[in-house]
């Protein structure tokens, strides 16, 4: 084998060697880290005082109310934010799809804006705007006669308003998205289904769903793993209050990021499993049902 036929073997090697130490050095040795101190009382302040424990943790934890109420939690979240955001999005890439227009450019500009802003400002304005005294909401909702809300200061309506802003973050995002595919569909196909006679609903359905299903699965990949993890917005609007009643897993992690960092590690380990099999059960039930061209 000469030079250059050896180099043209190990020259994709070389070419991933870079993400692929990446990889190594900031995913893989932090799970496999994580997982060695999910079995110890770690101590921060002095690493001599940390002792194996086993498995503690986790009967820690699987016994803790605290743990159950922050894993409800985030299952509603998580479900309301994906369903409301994936079904907004495609009505406004299919409103915008549709009329095709100068002022489209502003719209798509418009929407787009709230993602690219930081979380921090954007839950910071939410807070005043939701303000239950002097809020705009509440102001709007009295000019029109309808009872006004606690927003975040209420446990019934905290995680509402946490994921209304959460919501309102993304949704422009993921219509750009939903917006490219719906472009990207052959006209020749909808001028097919026009001269068979098919309803809209049926184009809609039997067309248009199917081929921007790739793109509407990836969106619900993301968008859930995202919604598991969770948690500026929280630590921000409502710090996990009131009466726990918006906690999610990674805000229960943070409090306990100091002083019981094996039981955190513990949860982290439960949450990583918990997406792992979630992604797996999408991959098994719905891959085979995404249309690609």
């Amino acid at each position: 084998m000469n030079n250059t036929t050896r180099w043209d073997t190990l020259r994709p090697y070389v070419m991933i060697l870079p993400a692929m130490l990446a990889i190594l050095c900031f995913v893989i040795y932090p799970v496999f880290y994580l997982l060695k101190l999910s079995f110890y009382r770690y101590n921060l302040l002095n690493k001599a005082k940390s002792k194996f424990i086993g498995l503690d943790n986790y009967k820690q934890l699987f016994s803790k109310d605290e743990f159950y109420v922050a894993l409800n939690n985030t299952l509603i979240y998580t479900v309301t934010v994906v369903l409301l955001t994936i079904v907004i999005a495609l009505l406004l890439a299919l409103l915008i799809n549709r009329k095709k227009t100068r002022f489209n450019a502003f719209l798509q500009a418009g929407i787009f804006t709230p993602h690219i802003i930081s979380i921090v400002s954007i839950a910071l304005v939410w807070m005043l705007l939701m303000e239950p005294n002097f809020g705009i909401l509440n102001y709007v909702l009295k000019t029109f006669g309808l009872p006004t809300s606690k927003w975040l200061q209420s446990s019934s309506t905290s995680m509402l308003s946490v994921i209304l802003v959460s919501v309102w973050h993304n949704v422009g995002y993921y219509a750009l998205i939903l917006l490219a595919a719906l472009q990207s569909v052959p006209p020749t196909i909808y001028e097919a289904a026009a001269l068979d006679n098919a309803s809209r609903f049926k184009t809609f359905y039997k067309i248009t769903l199917p081929m921007i299903s790739p793109q509407l699965f990836f969106v619900l990949i993301i968008m859930t793993i995202g919604s598991f993890k969770v948690f500026d917005t929280v630590r921000i609007m409502t710090g996990g209050g009131p009466n726990n009643s918006t906690s999610t897993l990674v805000y229960h992690i943070y409090e306990y990021r100091s002083n019981n960092l094996g039981y955190a590690s513990a949860t982290g380990i439960i949450l990583m499993v918990i997406i792992a099999i979630l992604t797996f059960v999408y991959f098994r039930v719905l891959a085979n049902k995404v249309h690609y061209q």
